[in-house]
């Protein structure tokens, strides 16, 4: 019983990893961090993410254009850019260590401290990509809020609000942190015996042969 529910773990820590990475990607390149209606113009909506601002206008469609310079973003957008791409790195590599660190893989089975410490690597490494994921997000939505409810802009300045790209970021780096929990305590919990491969079978059943033919000698 112990085994299956150390199996289940593993794979659930590991998909909900690679479901975190997989939205922390998208994350990273979504211009929806943040939503700007215009009262003025209904029919017009703007966007910014990490790379690009873009226009929505009902005639027209989705309209975007690449930020010029890295170094004449905000420091926020700045910031975002390098632990977005750090959590990515570190995703990818979370799901290779990981992978080769789970029982149902024949690779080192006979190493299983190996496969342990390879777990427990991979739960870091998952640990740390959503935390990167979280950061970014939650610095972009701080500042959203602050200059929302600041009083010292005129009240007919339109106002930067949540995006959709938020919200998705959440859901990834907390993803990210429950999948790396998950493998930490797949490898603290009972360790999966051997798989018996052809040989051990062989040598456990040679013994077993040769006793049968002593004792039929002894009864002749």
């Amino acid at each position: 019983m112990a085994v299956v529910v150390r199996t289940v773990a593993q794979l659930a820590g590991l998909s909900l990893s690679l479901l975190g990475w997989v939205l922390s990607c998208l994350t990273n390149y979504l211009p929806q961090w943040k939503n700007l209606n215009l009262d003025l113009n209904e029919m017009e909506n703007w966007t910014m993410g990490l790379w690009q601002t873009c226009v929505i206008q009902e005639e027209v469609g989705m309209q975007c254009k690449d930020f010029d310079s890295f170094l004449a973003l905000p420091a926020e957008l700045r910031g975002s850019r390098i632990l977005m791409f750090l959590s990515n790195g570190l995703g990818l590599l979370g799901l290779l260590v990981s992978g080769f660190g789970l029982d149902c893989l024949r690779i080192g089975e006979r190493q299983p401290a190996c496969k342990k410490r390879l777990l427990i690597l991979g739960g870091l490494l998952f640990w740390t990509a959503g935390i990167t994921t979280v950061v970014p997000v939650s610095w972009v939505a701080h500042l959203i809020v602050r200059e929302f409810w600041d009083e010292t802009i005129p009240e007919i300045v339109p106002r930067w609000e949540f995006g959709e790209a938020l919200f998705l970021g959440w859901f990834a780096g907390f993803s990210l942190l429950l999948g790396g929990c998950l493998l930490h305590c797949a490898a603290c919990s009972t360790q999966a015996p051997p798989a018996l491969g052809h040989h051990a079978v062989a040598e456990m059943q040679y013994p077993h042969q040769h006793l049968e033919m002593k004792n039929a000698h002894l009864e002749i």
